[in-house]
């Protein structure tokens, strides 16, 4: 590709509307000429985007080049946790993912974020996030053990609602290409959330492939936008914190549930040492029968264990803490998304954008304002 081709095509990618909500206008038509000719003997005021004097002398009317927005996100979504580690007041944490089943895992989270950002190149728009969350997680689970026929009993049922308040910040780019009269951006970012109760910074990777088109409106340098995508997260899966255990237990029913726990564990492992030495010496060798024993007796133990660790913590359940550390993801990583704009002039824009289908639902709403630079 001669230079000269290769700035065309920039033109070419430079010209349509894209994510960040500015576009390039192109000066067309005999009624525009005027307009057309005094941009190309025009002097470029300002410093971005790079080229930038050059894409006005050819015949486009540049937006303004920096911007900063104000921005408000919302969303919910089902979690998978895994890995589960628990231990009270800092002694040793107990592997519960044979014993443990989470009948829903709920994350929700609510952020009002700054986003400055500049278009480097007319192609490519890169921006900063610096913002305050607050996440919530809601779990609903049990604790499951076997008897000697192998069926699985919830002995210990809970719930709790962890709450997290953090500061985010974040880095992104938005590469754009012009499609079929429309645009595409592929907008992502990598972003750290430092939430209180996390041993360090949470970190998340956020891809969102958009498509749209703009539609002018009477008032110059107004016109509305609309806009289809899918929207990506993934999380980097490794948590680990330090909470207090009023945090997760409350109410004067904990210490029963706990001794009734104890006691049907207890029913359960004499079930399965009544099973186990019904066996004759062969049937005791075969290996299935002394997989299906071993894993019995293992969970037994881990419940066992459990229990009397938390029966300790909440003796002192007002000093008591909880460590944890598990892997976490998002149920469903992709999501469908709709969207819209409506910008008042060069300066002045305003949007907001919805996803949905699958297992997580969000809101996002912006107001911006652009300047050159």
């Amino acid at each position: 590709m001669t230079p000269r081709k290769l700035f065309q095509f920039i033109l070419f990618l430079w010209s349509i509307q894209t994510f960040s909500q500015v576009y390039t206008d192109k000066i067309v038509g005999k009624k525009n000429v005027i307009i057309k000719d005094s941009l190309k003997i025009a002097e470029y005021p300002y410093s971005l985007p790079i080229w930038g004097e050059k894409v006005t002398q050819k015949g486009y009317k540049l937006p303004y080049s920096a911007g900063l927005s104000l921005n408000y996100f919302w969303q919910k979504s089902d979690i998978v946790i895994d890995n589960l580690n628990v231990g009270f007041n800092n002694g040793p944490q107990y592997n519960l993912d044979q014993i443990i089943r989470f009948n829903s895992a709920v994350a929700e989270a609510s952020a009002i974020n700054i986003r400055p950002d500049i278009w480097l190149l007319p192609f490519l728009n890169v921006y900063g996030i610096l913002g305050k969350t607050q996440t919530s997680t809601t779990i609903d689970a049990g604790l499951w053990v076997p008897d000697g026929n192998n069926n699985w009993t919830e002995v210990y049922k809970f719930g709790s609602v962890a709450n997290f308040d953090g500061t985010t910040f974040g880095l992104g780019m938005t590469p754009t290409i012009g499609i079929g009269g429309g645009w595409l951006a592929l907008d992502m970012n990598v972003s750290w959330t430092d939430l209180s109760g996390l041993d360090k910074p949470a970190q998340s990777f956020v891809f969102g492939p958009r498509m749209g088109k703009s539609f002018k409106l009477r008032k110059p340098d107004s016109n509305i936008t609309f806009w289809t995508g899918a929207f990506r997260v993934h999380l980097k899966s490794e948590t680990k914190g330090n909470l207090p255990l009023s945090d997760f237990i409350s109410g004067s029913d904990a210490q029963s549930k706990v001794d009734q726990g104890f006691v049907k564990v207890e029913e359960k492992q004499t079930s399965v040492d009544n099973w186990w030495n019904a066996l004759t010496p062969l049937e005791k060798a075969n290996p299935v029968n002394k997989v299906k024993y071993e894993t019995a007796t293992n969970a037994l133990d881990k419940a066992g264990s459990f229990l009397t660790a938390l029966d300790g913590a909440l003796s002192t359940i007002g000093n008591s803490t909880v460590q944890y550390s598990l892997e976490k993801a998002p149920k469903d990583m992709w999501n469908f998304l709709l969207g819209t704009q409506y910008q008042y002039n060069k300066h002045f824009m305003i949007r907001a954008e919805c996803g949905f289908l699958g297992t997580r639902t969000q809101f996002m709403t912006s107001l911006q304002y652009r300047f050159g630079l």
